[in-house]
């Protein structure tokens, strides 16, 4: 005679793994620039709405693809589209607000404008993976994006004739710190969250 078995049911334990802290510095210094390069190669000066759209849409699918590298773990590939439209569409805006100038607070202007596209954007795929605090990515990266220009923009001052579409690896060292620090903040608190009974 054999004794019915007593299993326990497993219960599924909900995960988050968190990207490594290392890798979004790595893709903001590396993405950035090499984005900007390209799209300056391919669309020239952002100087109308077409060099605007096409310099967009090109740095913003090396930024999205060196970002969504960095944050694979966490958001899907709809992340690179959503970059490359918003920066698209953010610089397209940005500029022709301020009629193309090149101006410390044209730049940082257009960058806010920039920002709050691709920012508000980026927080929808977040919120969308059950990202906690989503809407403060929206929030930070209008301002983020416009003190990033405003050191690029001491730093490239011999080029700023160029009218990149985004700013420089400069820029970039603020940029990735504080926007390095508020996904830290997010990512621990969805994890915190994921693990709570």
């Amino acid at each position: 005679m054999t004794s019915p078995s007593h299993t326990t049911p497993t219960v599924s334990v909900p995960t988050f793994s968190r990207p490594r802290v290392w890798a979004w510095p790595v893709a903001i210094l590396l993405g950035f620039p090499i984005g900007g390069y390209i799209a300056n190669l391919i669309a020239g000066p952002v100087d109308s709405v077409g060099a605007a759209l096409a310099g967009g849409l090109t740095a913003g699918a090396v930024i999205g693809a060196a970002q969504w590298l960095a944050l694979r773990r966490v958001v899907p590939w709809i992340w690179i589209a959503a970059t490359s439209l918003a920066m698209a569409a953010g610089l397209t805006l940005g500029a022709a607000l301020v009629n193309y100038g090149i101006g410390r607070v044209d730049l940082m202007l257009m960058g806010a404008v920039t920002g709050i596209v691709v920012g508000g954007l980026q927080a929808l795929v977040l919120a969308r993976q059950g990202i906690s605090d989503a809407p403060w990515w929206a929030i930070a990266n209008p301002p983020a994006w416009a003190l990033a220009w405003l050191v690029s923009s001491y730093v490239i001052s011999a080029n700023i004739d160029d009218r990149f579409t985004n700013f420089g690896a400069s820029g970039c060292v603020l940029y990735a710190l504080l926007t390095g620090v508020l996904l830290e903040v997010m990512f621990r608190r969805t994890q915190a969250q994921a693990l709570k009974p």
